[in-house]
């Protein structure tokens, strides 16, 4: 694989992150769930991938986050363990958007929406390092 697989990668999850702000304006909050679990997915891939080359074939956000945090000696922590009930249930919209009919409010899809934008903040600067 190559820096562009890496830019395809951090393309990707920017381009979910988008979807969902879509999904969210056009009242389809399962999806608004879905496209976030998907941005932030692939927005870990790529932060791993940018340092080890690599990445987890999983779709588990619990499991790229321990990876990342490892990597980025726990700077995540604070961020993971804040927040893990919200990662929880985005790893469930994942699962569920795929195998059972399950839909969400527009609270909900509001919050996992707000947290996707401090995510975005805590990657950036990761990426700077």
């Amino acid at each position: 694989m190559s820096k562009d697989y890496g830019e395809h990668l951090k393309r990707r999850a920017r381009a979910f992150l988008r979807n969902a702000e879509y999904n969210f304006e056009n009242g389809e909050y399962d999806l608004v769930l879905f496209h976030i679990e998907q941005f932030i997915q692939l927005y870990l891939k790529y932060l791993l991938y940018r340092k080890i080359g690599d990445y987890p074939k999983t779709h588990s956000l619990t499991r790229l986050f321990h990876n990342i945090m490892r990597i980025y000696n726990d700077r995540l922590r604070k961020l993971y363990e804040d927040n893990m009930v919200i990662l929880y249930l985005l790893e469930e919209s994942y699962i569920t958007s795929r195998y059972i009919p399950r839909e969400y409010d527009r609270d909900i899809a509001e919050r996992v929406l707000k947290f996707s934008r401090k995510v975005l903040e805590v990657f950036e600067c990761l990426e700077r390092e």
